[in-house]
């Protein structure tokens, strides 16, 4: 009898599992930057809150009509304010599978300046002093305890973002993957002057622990883009590009795959337009000479040795590989099923952070990755590591 309780208490038990995993829905957080007291960009009669909320419901609206198995959260659906580490928090404590944070870009100088750009987290070059994360992530000065819930980060002084030179590998190559895709499908769709995909130190980005990226859609400080951007026809358009580019993105990571909406001609025709794919991986018998390699990160006292890592491919490359444009002093180590490049190799991090700085244009997604004796370590505890033995 004892037997049969068992036995049904765990074939009841492993049914729950299999249901909830079953009930597990694709979450998506939406965040519409800036809202009340903080109004962002303001600039030829328009509001960066305004703009940023219209895009994000409309976008959300298209997920919520097409995707039923998407669970769909704002941060704010109104115009309130809320502060950046919530609205992290927000999606973290939901443990969302996506986050999309919704800006408009401004200039300080009165030239006319177009486009739209979408960023993944990491850093600038250095000789790039005013950032769009800087201003973005001067909202925290508004929040009453920000120097408590940011450690002391400053938004205003640049050794402030010595924190963002380390940048968690895990999410980085789907969260450029996503940028890609909301560049090409919004300017696809919606007719925006494409400007790429960049890497930018955004607070609201580091702080979440999914894949993520922000988008500034346009220039409020440029008269026209003001007047398309509030425009509720362009609105619309934006919010349906960000939807096909989301949608693209689920059924490249998820089974079940959704259909998009209905397109007319001219969407499809729209939608042909659109940047060139990054250059297939090579095959084995293309990859010859292949790039020397080493033995990581071996010392004889025993320091961290420090390096920047460029691309991860599934296949060998060969020395003069399209993929590494150009770089020389290329080397890579193999982890899982994956070879993985670096440049560089120093103890001391300040060099690598540097020479990181320098392959940013070619390599926007490149990171700083540490070794100990032969073996990967943790980056940042790495870091703490040098710094304390330079004091």
């Amino acid at each position: 009898m004892l037997r049969k309780l068992i036995i049904s208490i765990v074939c009841i038990l492993g049914l729950a599992g299999t249901v909830s995993a079953a009930d597990h829905q694709f979450t998506l957080v939406i965040d519409a930057g800036h809202g009340g007291k903080d109004g962002g960009a303001c600039a030829n009669g328009a509001k960066e809150k305004n703009i940023n909320l219209s895009v994000a419901l409309a976008f959300g609206k298209y997920v919520e009509r097409n995707c039923p198995d998407v669970k769909v959260i704002y941060t704010r659906k109104t115009d309130v304010f809320i502060p950046l580490h919530k609205r992290a928090d927000i999606a973290n404590k939901n443990k969302a599978d996506v986050f999309i944070s919704i800006h408009t870009n401004a200039v300080a100088s009165k030239r006319a300046v177009y486009g739209m750009e979408t960023y993944t987290m990491g850093m600038r070059r250095s000789d790039e002093k005013l950032s769009a994360a800087m201003r973005e992530n001067e909202v925290v000065l508004i929040e009453s305890d920000f120097k408590q819930h940011y450690a002391g980060f400053d938004p205003r002084l640049p050794e402030s973002y010595i924190i963002f030179d380390i940048v968690n590998e895990t999410n980085m190559a789907q969260s450029v993957e996503l940028a890609q895709l909301i560049q090409r499908h919004v300017c696809a769709t919606a007719g925006r002057p494409n400007k790429g995909v960049k890497q930018d130190a955004f607070l609201v980005l580091r702080e979440t622990s999914m894949p993520a990226c922000l988008i500034e859609l346009g220039y409020i400080t440029t008269a026209s883009e003001a007047k398309y951007l509030t425009d509720p026809t362009n609105v619309d358009a934006m919010g349906r590009g960000i939807y096909q580019a989301f949608l693209a993105y689920k059924n490249n990571h998820t089974q079940g795959m959704t259909t998009p909406p209905a397109q007319t001609d001219t969407q499809q025709d729209e939608q042909r337009e659109t940047l060139p794919e990054t250059p297939a991986q090579e095959t084995p018998s293309q990859a010859t000479e292949p790039v020397e390699t080493t033995q990581p990160g071996q010392t004889t006292d025993d320091a961290p040795i420090f390096k920047v890592q460029i691309l991860a491919s599934p296949t060998r490359l060969s020395t003069n590989s399209r993929q590494l444009k150009g770089l020389t002093g290329v080397e890579y180590y193999k982890e899982g099923q994956l070879y993985k490049y670096t440049v560089g190799a120093s103890a001391n991090y300040n060099e690598i952070s540097r020479l990181r700085r320098e392959v940013l244009d070619k390599f926007p997604q490149a990171f700083i990755i540490a070794f100990k004796n032969g073996q990967r370590v943790d980056a940042a505890a790495a870091l703490r590591e040098f710094r304390n033995r330079n004091k």
